[in-house]
Parts: structure tokens; C-alpha cells; sequence
């Protein structure tokens, strides 16, 4: 006996408003956004009353924060043990190039495999920590900060590896 799933009429109306609207939508993006700006405003609200010297970051913090944010969005946006938070929003999460679903779901997709897009988020949650766990916010971005100066390394000494047996094929 075999079994059919029918569609409602409305669910083929669904799909056609979908095929004839832009995926996501500007609202999608705004919703990330406004999301985006209440972490960030509630930052600033609970931190204005915050002036013990150690909760403030100072202007030597913001090369290791740097760093910091740059290591921690691309293990989000490209890495394979960020995978698990690319799983919902992409067709593959190893590889991820092409966002899944539509609207909302699709806009995070986006969002998740861009590293630049990653990076605002990530600065935002490592400049909380720090501010509010100044101890733990120094230790996260320390380690964080010298995973991003050896991946510089790495490819620094990638590159002068290829150099290298570029000009010896060439003798």
C-alpha cells in the first residue's frame, strides 16, 4: 500500500511567494541586525557603571582582541571543528559555501560562513567576556591571540617553503 502526501492549495502558494521574493529578505537581515544591536547596546548599558581599572580595556588589548576575533571567526566560518555551528544553516558543513533554507535561516547561513561577518560577533562576545570576566576575557583572548600569530606563522612558513622549491626547480 503506498501512501501520498497531499498538499494543501496554500503550500503551493507558499512556494510561489517564495520563488518570487528575494531569499532572505532585507527584514531577515535587519533581524540579525537588531539582535546584533541589543548585545551590543545591553553591553554598554551594563558596562557604563564598570570603572575599576580592570574591567577597562586599554588601547595595548586591542591588537591580542584583534587577533583574538580573527582566530575565533575563521574556526566559526571555515574550520571543521566549527562545523557544528554551520550544521543548521548550510548545505555543508565541512565545505561550507552554499547557505540552506529560506529567510531567516538562510540570512544566519550566510552569516556564519562569512569570516568578516563572524568576526563583528565574535569581538562583541570576546570584548563582553573581557569586560565582564576580566580575568577569563585576558586567558580567552591570549589563547585565541597566539592560535591566530601561528596560523600567521604557519603560512608565513608555507610561503617561503614554496619560495624555496620554486627557485631550486628553477637552478
Amino acid at each position: 500500500m503506498t501512501h501520498t502526501v497531499e498538499q494543501s492549495p496554500a503550500a503551493g502558494l507558499d512556494d510561489y511567494a517564495r520563488s518570487t521574493q528575494p531569499d532572505p529578505l532585507p527584514r531577515d537581515y535587519g533581524t540579525i541586525n537588531a539582535v546584533y544591536a541589543a548585545l551590543l547596546a545591553g553591553l554598554l548599558i551594563a558596562s557604563r557603571n564598570r570603572s575599576e581599572p580592570e574591567h577597562r580595556i586599554h588601547g595595548s588589548e586591542l591588537v591580542p582582541l584583534g587577533a583574538a576575533t580573527f582566530a575565533l571567526s575563521k574556526v566559526i566560518a571555515r574550520e571543521r571543528i566549527g562545523a557544528w555551528v554551520r550544521e543548521p544553516f548550510v548545505d555543508d558543513p565541512i565545505h561550507p559555501h552554499r547557505p540552506r533554507g529560506h529567510r531567516l535561516q538562510r540570512a544566519v547561513g550566510e552569516l556564519v560562513t562569512c569570516t568578516r561577518c563572524v568576526g563583528a560577533w565574535s569581538a562583541l562576545g570576546l570584548v563582553g567576556l573581557r569586560t565582564f570576566a576580566p580575568d577569563a576575557g585576558r586567558t580567552v583572548t591570549g589563547v585565541l591571540a597566539t592560535s591566530a600569530l601561528n596560523d600567521f606563522l604557519q603560512a608565513g612558513f608555507r610561503a617561503l617553503c614554496d619560495a624555496a622549491n620554486t627557485a631550486e626547480r628553477r637552478d
